[in-house]
């Protein structure tokens, strides 16, 4: 029974960080809000290849990324086409994944005494540190006529133990969604 008490919290606190989801944000230019509603058209912009990583950098990745993006672009009325096109705007991705440690401090029965009285010893509190692996993804909107950057999304999770868990999960593609629901932003009432 002291065994599982102290194994207990350890998987629990490991199952609750696998299921994770996906933590998304966007800013946007509120200056060029007006001329991203009239955006119909888009192309690629070249993958910048800032990391060796081969988990971001490769083939299978990439395709993700655009895949999803290009589904949800297209199914709300956007046309991708060559950049020579004279396209409204120029999308591009970017990651990073870097490691980051989790804590979780819990005690051996969960902060309640199993006496009815009230007084047993329930035993010192133990932190639990967890190293894991988190993805982030941008994406990045470029006006194509100004040359400027005028919408960016981010998503971050924890991509598991190996470069499949991003493709098993689709946290590609649910981060690509969650950012995409945002774009294009909304124009701020004046107070």
């Amino acid at each position: 029974m002291r065994l599982l008490s102290r194994v207990l919290p350890v998987l629990v606190g490991l199952g609750l960080a696998s299921c994770a989801g996906v933590d998304v944000g966007t800013n946007y230019d509120p200056a060029a809000v007006q001329r991203i509603q009239q955006f119909h058209t888009y192309a690629w912009l070249t993958h910048p290849q800032q990391t060796k990583d081969t988990r971001i950098n490769n083939d299978i990745t990439n395709s993700q990324v655009t895949g999803a993006v290009d589904q949800d672009l297209q199914a709300r009325g956007y046309q991708r086409v060559d950049a020579s096109a004279n396209p409204d705007f120029l999308i591009g991705w970017q990651g990073a994944i870097n490691k980051r440690l989790s804590a979780e401090t819990v005690d051996n029965y969960w902060g309640y005494p199993w006496d009815p009285f009230w007084g047993s010893y329930y035993g010192p509190s133990q932190t639990y540190v967890r190293e894991y692996d988190e993805g982030t993804l941008i994406l990045d909107v470029v006006d194509a006529k100004e040359k400027k950057l005028v919408w960016r999304g981010t998503a971050k999770s924890d991509i598991g133990e190996s470069p499949s868990a991003q493709t098993d999960s689709g946290k590609i593609e649910k981060g690509v969604q969650k950012m995409l629901k945002d774009f294009p932003p909304e124009p701020k009432e004046k107070k």
